[in-house]
């Protein structure tokens, strides 16, 4: 199908930007068509009683490319599931670690319920049936398919898939890593959390440093002098708005949820905002802002702003509303929220858009070291630790001796430091998403006849994940 005016849905948008990368790989036919179909589709109905009724829980499972084993994505809470949203899902999951080099190949999971319709009790029931149903079929597994929080989710639901696992499969030595995103206290990582709205905020930074790029959309290099506004305050909005203000200097100005959108152009704290929000179940009405009813609750797509990060749900700049977009950098934090249509206006405008494909990858990485250190049995840190920080020690030591000055006690500690789990975990983000990005821009380069991020992202994923499968000796 080609691009058009019409409302594509998010797997043909998904599909219409592999067909628009493919012929820059120069592979196979045969090849393509197996990188770009879903291997495994498995759709499932299971009753759970509820408030003394049986009800029947429609929920999916959908396993995009098996180039490498296990297959790993997220499970996602929503009465909006679709088994095409999964499959959309999937095949990004797939694409998405090839280009960050983790060695998964891609999956997806779906539970059509709407979670804050249900008790805590009632989720873990429903939770515990749908893990038991992919155990009975061999969906899930440390080796052959691994879980891991999306949206309405979270390390609760983890722990649940995981002690439900280990029940049923008694004796495996490596059942914690049937699933990541746990809890950190069962066998979960830190940073994991906080993992994919960091690696927004690395992929956002690396991007804006470039000065040459900047020039491009009038920008100055770097975040100090930047504005931004996010669409989504959950777990990946929150955070990259958190990061982007902690650690980058700039300044949010407007923000979308579901209820309604802010605006102030003076800037509004992200720490404040929160907590307004848990206190009153809005952002509507937070001191100094503009109200946005719910009406127009997708207004701050349209705010006049440097960075825009879309991290609610997919489909939400499409060719209705496009010509109202003035950012001129759109950092995908939600999978999907820009459809083909619309972003073919928005690259001949010369907007910057940083591909959910690469940006929202920063979950998957921190996953894949939760599984590695779930398969090690051991926690990062714990062996060289202690060791760094002695040799350390003494090389502060022996520089004091020949120069016969000190240092204060808080300086030698922050110098001397031996690095801990999250340490680790964020220097590990960091390099992938670093690596990653000029990788890509760098095949954006190379091709002449690739002209943006996410063209060369999908280049950078089928090239990958082709190599895997010629490896087989299956394909020419």
């Amino acid at each position: 199908m080609s691009e058009s005016k019409s409302k594509v849905s998010f797997y043909q948008s998904v599909q219409n930007f592999f067909e628009k990368a493919a012929p820059h790989t120069g592979l196979h036919t045969g090849l393509l068509n197996q990188i770009n179909v879903c291997n495994s589709v498995y759709k499932m109905q299971f009753p759970v009683k509820i408030n003394n009724e049986v009800k029947v829980i429609e929920a999916y499972r959908v396993q995009h490319s098996h180039h490498r084993s296990p297959t790993k994505g997220g499970i996602r809470y929503s009465n909006h599931v679709t088994q095409e949203e999964v499959m959309a899902l999937a095949t990004l999951m797939s694409y998405k670690c090839a280009i960050v080099d983790v060695p998964f190949g891609g999956a997806k999971g779906g539970v059509k319920i709407t979670p804050w319709e249900y008790t805590p009790y009632q989720l873990e029931k429903i939770t515990r049936r749908y893990t038991a149903e992919l155990v009975k079929r061999n969906f899930i597994g440390p080796a052959i398919d691994v879980p891991a929080p999306d949206y309405g989710t979270g390390p609760r639901e983890m722990a649940w898939i995981y002690d439900t696992y280990r029940a049923m499969k008694e004796g495996e030595i490596d059942a914690a890593g049937c699933v990541t995103g746990k809890p950190v206290n069962q066998n979960g990582i830190r940073g994991r959390t906080e993992a994919t709205g960091r690696g927004v905020y690395y992929g956002i930074r690396e991007a804006c440093s470039l000065k040459e790029d900047m020039n491009k959309v009038g920008l100055s290099a770097g975040l100090k002098d930047k504005i931004f506004a996010v669409q989504g305050l959950g777990n990946v909005g929150s955070f990259a708005a958190k990061i982007l203000q902690d650690e980058g200097g700039a300044t949010l100005i407007g923000v979308g949820e579901v209820e309604g959108s802010i605006y102030n152009k003076d800037g509004i704290d992200i720490y404040e905002l929160l907590k307004f929000r848990k206190e009153t179940g809005s952002i509507l009405n937070f001191p100094g802002a503009t109200n946005f009813p719910k009406e127009q609750r997708n207004a701050v797509l349209e705010f006049d702003c440097d960075i825009l990060i879309p991290a609610a749900l997919e489909n939400q700049i499409t060719y209705e509303n496009v010509g109202n977009i003035k950012a001129k950098v759109i950092a995908e934090a939600a999978n999907g929220p820009i459809t083909s249509a619309a972003e073919k206006v928005l690259l001949s405008k010369g907007v910057i858009i940083l591909p959910d494909v690469y940006l929202n990858a920063g979950g998957v990485t921190v996953s894949y070291f939760e599984w590695l250190k779930n398969l090690s049995h051991m926690r990062f840190g714990r062996m060289e630790k202690r060791f760094n920080q002695n040799t350390l020690n003494q090389l502060v030591t022996e520089v004091e001796k020949l120069t016969g000055k000190s240092i204060g006690e808080k300086e030698r500690e922050l110098v001397t430091r031996g690095a801990d789990e999250i340490d680790l975990v964020r220097s590990g983000l960091e390099e992938t998403m670093v690596n990653a990005y000029h990788y890509t821009r760098e095949i954006m380069n190379r091709k002449e006849k690739v002209t943006d991020l996410r063209t060369a992202a999908f280049v950078n994923a089928i090239e990958k994940i082709g190599s895997d499968y010629m490896s087989l000796g299956i394909f020419p």
